[in-house]
């Protein structure tokens, strides 16, 4: 009898290991099946810290700056003083940085205008011309002048012109953090005068003509944007400290004695448009046409802008390129062929045509990628459908598929892939499908153009955490997972 109640008791085990064994393979399965359509992600991430995490995966070089974000804790702009705008504030000067954006490429450009008259020294200036900074909620310190002053300004791979505030502010100046560039106090600052060739660049970078100084002849450069902020004052030259020992002796850039905005503090503007006056092309002999930046998944960590060819490796081995497309009707735009997109592992039904009627741009300036409402409408059903286990939540500005999910420490979210040109996949990071108003409104980070025909634009939150590597000199960008954290 005690035989057969241990043989039962060794069979009993036998079978419950064996099922455990079973469940445990079978979550297995299911976990490694989850991971590879699905991200899982612990909510917290997704917030920005009280404390700034300086730490970056990304190649170190001499010519690297820092990009912070300037509403975050990282940020010398960020003094708790000052108003941090609501998310539809950001949303609502992003859709006008793409209103704006869209009539420049459009092939309408050449409708008129009314004008607008904004510096008696002759700078006339259309009341919606220009580029658009938008959010602008990337910057880098740059040094300019002899001694040099540092400088906080935005960067922008969608505009040209490098500008910053000057004094003596003959007729307004906004609030910024750092002290107001005096050129005065400067051995290498120098005006251009209107009758240079380099002053005519200004009307295809601005698209505005360049006035001229009655009394000086200097050269007079007038920038507005979809706002109504905008920037009047000298084109100058001046040197440009870049890193402890890389400067540029005479570079080409705007000195705004009329400045009025929403800038958050920041000084003025880096320009790495595809100009010839813009950082990118007046650094050409120095960095090759080359620079790369890693945009950080919070408000609270640090990413990185670097110039220069990393001489293959630094972190551009594992790069994938895909070429240029071209922009015709826009100098300034960097474009890109989109051939599809896939979420939670299966392809949109949507055809490489939708995306090539109207062109697709990449933008570090522009916050929300814009599709074509024929594509956004296969993604946000594919979207949704991956996410019909969590409860939804009402629309945030321009966003309207959000979720409520406070009762979640970590959630599922479908991997969104973009495939671009030269069979090139890049895998988006979960902070770079999601825009987080609050925990009970966690928005799909994506919206859809009014017409197939307009332009499709790469925005900057489904750039966070790549490595982006514009090699303009070879007709590329690069895409690189994991660049920063």
């Amino acid at each position: 009898m005690a035989f057969h109640m241990s043989s039962f008791l060794f069979a009993s085990l036998a079978v419950f290991f064996f099922l455990c064994s079973l469940e445990k393979s079978f979550a297995f399965q299911t976990r490694r099946e989850d991971t590879e359509s699905n991200h899982l992600v612990h909510l917290n991430s997704l917030f920005p810290s009280s404390s700034c995490s300086s730490s970056t995966k990304g190649p170190k070089r001499k010519a690297s700056l820092e990009v912070v974000h300037k509403h975050g804790p990282c940020s010398k702009l960020n003094d708790g003083k000052a108003k941090v705008p609501t998310h539809s504030d950001i949303l609502s000067l992003d859709e006008d940085r793409v209103n704006f954006i869209h009539s420049r490429i459009s092939k309408n450009l050449g409708h008129e205008e009314s004008e607008e008259e904004l510096d008696s020294a002759g700078a006339i200036l259309p009341a919606k011309s220009g580029s658009l900074i938008g959010s602008g909620n990337y910057f880098v310190v740059v040094g300019l002048g002899t001694p040099k002053r540092d400088l906080s300004l935005i960067f922008d791979t969608g505009s040209d012109l490098t500008w910053t505030q000057c004094q003596p502010c003959a007729k307004s100046c906004y609030k910024q953090k750092d002290d107001i560039f005096d050129p005065s106090k400067s051995t290498s600052y120098s005006n251009i005068s209107c009758t240079s060739s380099v002053c005519t660049q200004l009307s295809s970078a601005t698209g505005n003509d360049p006035g001229c100084a009655s009394s000086t002849k200097a050269c007079i450069y007038g920038i507005q944007y979809g706002d109504s902020s905008f920037s009047v004052g000298y084109f100058s030259r001046e040197r440009l400290t870049v890193t402890a020992t890389d400067f540029m002796p005479e570079y080409l850039f705007g000195c705004g004695q009329n400045n009025k905005g929403l800038f958050g503090g920041a000084a003025g503007l880096l320009g790495l448009g595809r100009h010839p006056i813009s950082f990118v092309q007046q650094t050409s002999s120095k960095y090759n046409k080359i620079f790369s930046y890693c945009l950080p998944s919070t408000s609270s960590s640090v990413g990185y802008l670097n110039f220069g060819s990393a001489g293959g490796g630094g972190g551009y081995n594992q790069v994938k390129y895909t070429p240029f497309s071209t922009i015709a009707r826009s100098s300034s735009f960097y474009g890109l062929d989109i051939a599809g997109i896939s979420v939670g592992g299966a392809k949109l039904p949507v055809s490489s045509s939708t995306f090539s009627s109207g062109g697709t741009i990449i933008d570090s300036g522009t916050v929300i990628t814009r599709l074509p409402p024929t594509a956004y409408s296969s993604l946000k059903a594919a979207f949704r459908q991956g996410m019909s286990k969590y409860p939804p939540a009402s629309s945030l500005s321009i966003l309207d598929t959000c979720y409520d999910l406070s009762g979640y420490k970590v959630v599922s979210i479908p991997k969104i892939k973009f495939e671009f040109g030269g069979g090139v996949t890049v895998e988006l990071a979960a902070a770079g499908i999601l825009y987080v108003g609050s925990e009970k409104q966690v928005c799909l980070a994506f919206a859809p153009n009014s017409d197939d025909s307009d332009v499709t634009i790469f925005g900057n939150v489904q750039q966070k955490t790549l490595q982006v590597v514009y090699d303009v000199g070879g007709g590329r960008v690069g895409f690189g997972v994991g660049g920063c954290k």
